[in-house]
This record gives structure tokens, sequence and C-alpha cells, in this order.
């Protein structure tokens, strides 16, 4: 019997639905039936409660009609049968037509809405910012961006990516938080569409950027998204400036060419190793690098002033007070930390680190420089250095290469990494042919391990520089890079705390919400190569005559920041100001631009950095500090 009930209860249900899958008929007649059988009874059953009903059984039925018709909207009439008949047409006429219209209007207000929350509409702004791709450098990119406009009324920055705009919003204003005037808005599509390019308005955009994304084929889409952009500015006489990054230099040549003869390209590995490896040989460097990039700070401007013309470039570095003078632009050319008897041409620009571009001003300091405060030795010799390198992955034979291009004769670099003979490969072929003196040595073994990091003598190192391990061939690159780091990098903190000698550790992450987990020393060397190259294009996308100006202080060979001994400048023990600093740095045919205090090094955010500072400001020198300078090696 209980079976004959389920192949019943089976039956039913597949006769009901086999009925629904006719359509909206089907739908709308049991639709019709629920209503009858709910309405109905509960409508005799109120006119049957009712002392007032009539006591006729026929007007008692008609009764209940009038109720059930006015509960549905189907019409009350009573009488005859055409009568009766002709308020329900009726009234179905009226369901039908409002019906309808409601269903038309929800329609529209629906594809309306749903356009707009897929982020379909076209931008229709004036001199915006129009960031290009989704990575995790888009909020770095998005943030300064902010900053920099923070004194403008009415900026916009209009983010395109083929995600979703409602998550990009969210995510935006998760990680930002308040972002001030300046609008921030999403578009969905793919960025190498010409046709969804025109959604951003490029042609009206003061500046467009680029960026990579995380994956593997990240630079041929940049190439490609170049190409579309080209496209969508077919025609346009004015086009905006055009910031682009790419990964490996091997897609520099094509993007250069892609984004045409006003666009600027990065390459960001060649960057990040660069950086790593100047950190790496003056720990702090980082720091200095981070004031210098992000608008919280003191940034590049490039300044012109009538009084200095015709005068020696060295005049200007003690005439603003507050400013710090770099070099020059001369044409298009930059010349960082040129001779200080250089004369200023007519249109020749400073390039001077300053808070922002109104207080750049003119001024006399020679008045705080005091000669008997300056050291007059030699300065204080180069000598070999030790570098470990834990870790491999694609940025780190462009390391070696750096390391390799300024070894001193003696240095040694150590390289432990626990890859297979593709990475064997290329820490062998990183390394030759050596530099001058140069030795490279390859360590087989697990950098997070204890064991493997108790073998190695750490602290007889200069810096310790910390990557994270690539993955192997066919491998898939795991969901978050920094954890081996991490790993890495608490062990090496117990090894400090063991022996009580801080290490000079260099470290690289991905994400920056990692920085704040990584187990590591005050004024540890962090490099978030995402957000360096972020920081980059922003300060670039405000002026793109800074490209230049930072491919020479980043350029391998060229004029970089440095961070010297502040004995080879002031007597140590002695009180003066910084224009002396300025003076004597003058002196070595260097620019001074800030200096890292010893007994700040461990309090307050900057670690004892201090960029731009006034050049009144005194302090009493000691052996142990170094003056930041733009200089050569």
């Amino acid at each position: 019997m209980a079976q004959r009930c389920t192949a019943w209860g089976d039956r039913v249900r597949y006769w009901f639905d086999s009925t629904l899958a006719r359509g909206a008929s089907a739908l709308v007649g049991w639709m019709a039936l629920l209503c009858l059988a709910v309405v109905v009874p509960a409508s005799a059953l109120v006119v049957w409660t009712d002392p007032h009903a009539p006591e006729s059984l026929p007007d008692r039925l008609a009764q209940v009609w009038r109720l059930t018709g006015e509960t549905l909207r189907l019409g009350g009439a009573t009488g005859t049968p055409l009568r009766v008949t002709m308020s329900v047409l009726l009234a179905l006429v009226a369901l039908l037509y409002v019906s309808t219209l409601v269903g038309l209007i929800t329609t529209a207000l629906t594809e309306r809405l749903t356009a707009l929350r897929r982020g379909r509409s076209t931008v229709l702004e004036q001199g915006h910012a129009v960031v290009l791709g989704w990575s995790e450098q888009v909020f770095t990119v998005v943030g300064e961006l902010v900053a920099a406009n923070a004194n403008q009324r009415g900026a916009a920055v209009v983010v395109l990516a083929d995600r979703d705009k409602t998550a990009m919003e969210e995510a935006l204003g998760t990680k930002l938080g308040q972002v001030g005037r300046t609008r921030l808005i999403c578009r969905s599509g793919p960025t190498t569409d010409p046709a969804v390019l025109t959604l951003t308005s490029p042609a009206t955009a003061g500046v467009v950027l680029v960026l990579p994304r995380d994956e593997p084929d990240a630079d041929a889409e940049v190439v490609k998204t170049l190409l579309a952009l080209r496209a969508a500015l077919a025609g346009v006489e004015n086009r905006p400036p055009v910031v682009a990054a790419v990964r490996d230099d091997r897609y520099r040549l094509a993007a250069d060419l892609a984004a045409g003869p006003g666009g600027v390209v990065l390459e960001s590995d060649t960057v990040t190793a660069r950086l790593i490896v100047q950190a790496a040989r003056r720990p702090g460097l980082s720091l200095v690098h981070q004031e210098l990039l992000d608008f919280a700070g003191d940034e590049f401007y490039l300044v012109g002033e009538e009084s200095l013309r015709g005068r020696p470039f060295g005049d200007a570095l003690l005439s603003y007070p507050t400013s710090s003078v770099v070099g020059l632009v001369r044409g298009d050319t930059p010349l960082l930390n040129p001779p200080p008897q250089t004369t200023l041409a007519e249109d020749d620009l400073l390039i001077v680190i300053s808070r922002d571009d109104d207080t750049a001003w003119a001024g006399e300091c020679g008045q705080w420089v005091e000669k008997a405060a300056m050291a007059s030795g030699a300065a204080t010799p180069a000598r070999p250095e030790r570098v470990l390198l834990l870790g491999w992955n694609r940025r780190a034979p462009l390391m070696v290469d750096q390391l390799r291009r300024r070894a001193r004769p003696g240095s040694v670099v150590d390289v432990v990494a626990d890859g297979g003979e593709a990475t064997v490969h290329q820490v062998r072929e990183s390394g030759a042919p050596h530099g001058a003196g140069l030795t490279l040595n390859l360590h087989r073994g697990d950098v997070t391990r204890p064991e493997t990091l108790r073998r190695l003598d750490v602290h007889s190192y200069d810096s310790v520089i910390v990557v994270g391990e690539a993955p192997a061939p066919g491998q898939q690159a795991p969901d978050d890079p920094d954890n081996r780091t991490l790993v890495t990098l608490l062990l090496l903190r117990q090894l400090e705390e063991a022996s009580g000698r801080e290490l000079p550790v260099v470290t690289e992450l991905v994400d920056d919400r990692n920085r704040a987990l990584a187990p590591l020393g005050p004024g540890a060397d962090v490099i978030i190569s995402g957000k360096l190259i972020g920081l980059l294009m922003a300060q670039i996308s405000q002026n793109r005559h800074l490209a230049a100006v930072f491919g020479e202080l980043f350029s391998a060979d060229g004029t970089g920041i440095r961070l010297r001994p502040a004995g080879d400048y002031v007597l140590p023990g002695c009180e003066t100001s910084f224009a002396t600093v300025v003076a004597a740095a003058r002196e070595r045919g260097e620019c001074a631009i800030g200096y890292r205090g010893h007994d700040d090094a461990s309090t307050g955010p900057g670690y004892g950095v201090r960029v731009n500072p006034p050049k009144s400001e005194r302090r009493l020198w000691t052996s142990a500090d170094e003056v930041i300078v733009v200089g050569t090696d």
C-alpha cells in the first residue's frame, strides 16, 4: 500500500511539473485556481458569519461572489449571467492593461539598473584619470591619485576592468576609505576592446594608466590594451599621456611602440630588482624611496627661478630654505647632480624635493653654514661586500646582475634556493661572466627549514635578501606567494633574538597587507614590488617629465640616492645646521637631501629618516648618523 501511495504521489508531481512546463498560460491557470481555492471559502466564511447577511441562499451566494470579485478585482456586478460575464471581462481587460504597463515599466527600470550595475554607461568627464586593468597595484595607484587631487575640486578617477562594477567599488571603498573630493567611477568590460574603452572617455582624459594583471600573460595583454587605446583615440589630436608597466623587458619595445611617442613604459621587475639591490647595499634606503614616491610627504617638482639664471648650479643648492635641489632639466634631458660649476641657462628647470609645488620658494641660506663644523678628511673607502640571497624567483637573476655590475673586488654573493635544475641553471647563468672580483656561490636548501639557516653564518653577511620562491615548471603559483617569505623571516628573527645581533635584512613582498605580519626589526627594508611600481606610475602620471628623472635615479650605473656616513660631511659630536651638511656635500660633488638619525632609528614611523629638512634645522651629529645624498658610487 505504501509503495502504491508513493507511486501515485510521484505521478501527481510529474503531472504537475508537466503542466508547468507548458508555459505562462499554465502558470496563470494554476495561480487562478490557487487564488479561488483560498478566496472563495474565505469569502463564504465572512458572509456566513456576518450578522447582517441576507437570509436567502441566492442572496448570500451573490454576496460571496461580490466579495470574491472585489478581492480579486474581477468586478462585483450581480444580476443576469450576461451582466456578470461583461463585468468580469472588463475587469480582466483592466487587469491585463495595468499588469502589462507595470511589467513594461519594471522591465525598463530593471534593464537600466542592470546596465548601471554592469558599468556600461559612458563617462562624461574632462581632465580625469583613467586606470585600465585590475591588480594589487590598482589600490596604490588610485590611492595616490586621490592624494594628489586632495586640493582640487571636481577631480575624478575612472577604473575600467573586466570585473563586476559593484565588486570593484566595494573593494576600492574598503581599501581606500574616504576619498575626499575625488569621485571614483568604475566601469566593467575588457580593456582590450576599443569600443569598451570609449566608455571611459579617454579622449578627454588627463592621463591614462595601464596596469599589468597578476598573471603570466599580463605583458601581452598590456600591449594589446595599448593597441586598443590607440584605436579608440584614432583621429584625436591632443591625446592624453599614457603610463604603462610591463614585467618582462622582452615586451618593453612592443609596449613603447603601442603607447606612442608620448607614452611612458616601466619595467617593473627591473626597477624592483635595482631598488632591492640598492637597499641591500645601504640598509634604510627603501624608507627614503617610500618617502619620495608617495604623495603623503615630499616629492619631486620642476621649478624655474629667474634670479639663478647665469649662476652656477652650486649656488642653487643653498638658495631654497625649505626645498632640496638635486639637479636640473635642460630641454627634455634631466641632469641629476651636475657639477657645481654648471651654469644655469635661461630655459633650465631645477629639480627640487619639496612638500608641495607652492613651497619651493627661493631664499638665501648661506648664513646658516658653519665651515668650522665641516669635515675635511677623505670619504670612507668602499669595501668588499658579502650578500646572502635566500630564495629564487623571476626577479632574482636581475638582482644578481645588479650586484655583479657594481661589485667591488673581493665581493661574494651566496644564493640559497630549493629549486630544480632549471633554477640551478638560472643561478649559474646569472653569474657568468662574474663582475670585477665577484664570486657567486650556489647552495641547495629549503630556506623555510631552521637547519638550513643554522648552517649559514648569517651574521657574517653585510646584507641578507629574502625573496619568495618561484614555483617549479608546470606547478601552479601559490595563492599567497609571501607565505614562504614570512616563514623565512620568522626564522631569521629567531636567530637575531638568540644572538642579540641585528641582521641587515631586505625583504621583497608581493602583498602590502603582509607587511604588518612580517617579523622584522625596526627600520628593516621591505620592498613591496607591486606598490613600488604603482607609486612610480602615479608620480609620472602627474608629471611625465619625472619619468626620465626616476629612470636616472633607479638606473644601474647612473646617479642615485645614497646613504653616506655623517662623519664624511660634519664633525661627529658637533651641533650644526643642515645647511652646513648641504655645503659639505657640495664640496664633494653631491646633493644632500636629508639624513637618518641613529638616535631616532628605533622610534617613529620613519625610523630616523628625515627627507628635505629645513636648511636652518640644527642637530647634534654623531658618527652613527647617515646623510642622504644624490650622487654616484
